[in-house]
């Protein structure tokens, strides 16, 4: 699957068959999130994978749009270490959030589906999170994905808008 294939074609999955998901696909998948462009080349990533159904079911109620995690063979936890942050604050959740998209994008180039799930910058989902995985208080979970082979594969939706697009200045085109 090239690039602009997987874009345009990758979307949120939250139902999963049982089938299991590899530990070459979790590889592949941390591997292109840790590929991601980072401020200052900070890589402020952390990860916590997740297969214990107990766990998975923790880390779905965490949240109220947690659920598919716990429908899923797998979960990943993406948090960002701020100890390592020497620029910005909160920069490293936008760090975060371009390692994230990489692990999607990379999940379904390997025919797996994934979830978003938001946990920053809600801080009661995040001390939640961090009590159920036992991170430390400078680990802010960023978010959430389950990860699985789709139960049925999403239809792609072009949603592209042109009406969105100004020229030269806000407004104007």
């Amino acid at each position: 699957m090239d690039i602009m294939d997987a874009i345009h074609t990758r979307r949120s999955t939250r139902n999963f068959t049982d089938e299991p998901v590899s530990d070459l696909s979790v590889e592949t998948m941390l591997r292109a999130a840790m590929a991601a462009p980072s401020a200052n080349n900070e890589r402020p990533w952390r990860f916590v994978v997740v297969r214990d159904h107990d766990t998975l079911a923790r880390l779905a109620a965490a949240t109220p749009f947690a659920g598919p995690i716990g429908r899923a063979p797998l979960g990943i936890v993406l948090f960002a270490d701020t100890t390592v942050r020497k620029s910005n604050p909160d920069i490293e959740m936008l760090d975060g959030a371009l390692a994230g998209q990489n692990l999607m994008l990379a999940a379904h180039a390997l025919g797996l589906g994934t979830v978003w799930l938001a946990v920053w910058p809600f801080a009661e989902f995040i001390a939640t999170i961090r009590t159920a995985l036992g991170a430390p208080e400078e680990a802010v979970p960023v978010a959430m994905f389950a990860v699985g082979v789709p139960e049925k594969e999403p239809a792609a939706v072009d949603r592209f808008e042109p009406g969105w697009i100004y020229s030269e200045r806000y407004g104007e085109r």
